[in-house]
């Protein structure tokens, strides 16, 4: 399910809190993933969540 209140646009100004890589976007997961730091940010209320404390370690 898609979130109708999160900009996709917004994500070409985000870049990764750890890395300062770019990222992508999982629709179906509503998150924003981090592929070099191997870490997906959540997305709540169509705000992305960039912390890392917050974030889902990707295997």
């Amino acid at each position: 399910m898609t979130d109708p209140n999160f900009d996709r646009h917004m994500l070409e100004g985000l870049v990764c809190p750890v890395t300062q890589s770019t990222l992508s976007y999982d629709a179906e997961k509503q998150e924003l993933v981090s592929k070099a730091a191997k870490l997906a940010f959540p997305i709540r209320g169509g705000i992305p969540i960039m912390l890392v404390d917050e974030a889902r370690k990707l295997d």
